[in-house]
């Protein structure tokens, strides 16, 4: 079985927490510096998002690469003096961020696209940028017939072929809550869930960072996992036999949010910035290979590679309250550390 120790991941979590700590860029009058996810979202927004702003705003932006957490740590850090403008965040590091007071509010009159966007997808404090959709991803080459629910990730012939990662992003921890629930858990008792893992962990193939499993999926060395269908496509595109599984009790769902930061230099430019992001002519770019992102805007056709018919799917979907969650999260994470990942 293919395993990361947990000082690799511990390491791994340490050089994460270095990137974009560099100097603060400087701010020229028609510019703006936004907080960007590394990888595909850097990709993406640095491709589609940048030029669409600079051919509508004449706004120049600034990418500071780094992961939700760690945005969120460095305005705190800064105490007072924004180091970026807009954030983009997940629901945890949202909800953390709000609750610090790192938020300036929306005024949503400022944004040309607001009428476009989904009610409830733009809030006192937030602007919806991206849904993601997470589930069950499985190699219909490899096994007679799907994974139906979470509990059979935990059975044979499933578990055998199964990519376990814990609670550091997003979609592990929801998808993790689900299993828990699956099994007699809740959404604040992780219990059950951590009992199937222990009895799991010895038969699964590999237990990895959640950065590691599409690159093993990839390489065969995983046939199983749970991911979202950004991740899903993305393998797809590149001919890799996959498939996207909404489980019995459904699929999950949550958005990713940009805000402007409390006290930024460029909010005028960052409410520019966000309403380009959520156009129809970016989102509509955004959700086609080699990024696959989900759109928001109403005016924009899906394409038929996001595992998804229509935008209004979204509001069936599951939903958790990360109040709830993130005063749990971190215990989750070191108990994954020492009891699953060793």
């Amino acid at each position: 079985m293919f395993k990361l120790n947990r000082r690799d991941l511990v390491v791994g979590g340490g050089l994460l927490g270095l990137v974009g700590a560099g100097p603060r860029t400087a701010r020229a009058a028609g510019s703006l510096t936004a907080a960007i996810y590394p990888g595909t979202w850097e990709e993406a927004y640095r491709g589609v998002v940048a030029p669409a702003l600079k051919k509508s705003a004449d706004i120049e932006v600034a990418f500071d690469s780094l992961f939700a957490v760690d945005q969120v740590a460095k305005v705190r850090a800064a105490r007072g003096v924004p180091p970026f403008d807009c954030f983009v965040l997940d629901p945890g590091p949202a909800a953390a961020a709000q609750a610090a007071g790192l938020f300036e509010p929306i005024d949503a009159t400022k944004l040309s696209n607001a009428g476009k966007v989904p009610a409830g997808l733009i809030t006192s404090h937030g602007v919806t940028c991206n849904a993601q959709v997470v589930g069950i991803a499985y190699n219909p080459k490899k096994f007679a017939t799907a994974p139906k629910s979470w509990t059979d990730l935990f059975a044979s012939p499933f578990v055998e072929r199964l990519g376990l990662t814990g609670f550091q992003t997003t979609f592990g921890t929801v998808s993790l809550i689900e299993m828990a629930k699956a099994f007699g858990g809740s959404e604040t008792n992780m219990d059950p869930i951590f009992a199937e893992l222990k009895k799991a962990v010895s038969k699964a193939a590999a237990v990895a960072a959640p950065a590691a499993m599409p690159g093993l999926y990839q390489q065969g060395q995983i046939d199983l996992m749970y991911t979202n269908t950004n991740t899903v496509a993305i393998l797809k595109g590149r001919g890799v036999d996959i498939e996207f599984v909404q489980p019995a009790s459904g699929a999950i769902t949550f958005q990713t949010t940009l805000h402007i930061v409390k006290g930024a230099d460029n909010i005028a430019n960052a409410y520019k910035y966000m309403d380009t992001a959520i156009s129809a002519e970016v989102q509509s770019a955004l959700q086609r290979q080699p990024y696959n992102m989900i759109p928001i805007n109403k005016d924009v056709t899906l394409v038929d590679t996001l595992d998804i018919k229509s935008v209004d799917e979204l509001t069936r979907m599951v939903t958790h309250d990360w109040t709830k969650i993130n005063p749990q999260r971190a215990a989750w994470i070191e108990r994954f550390n020492k009891e699953i990942t060793k």
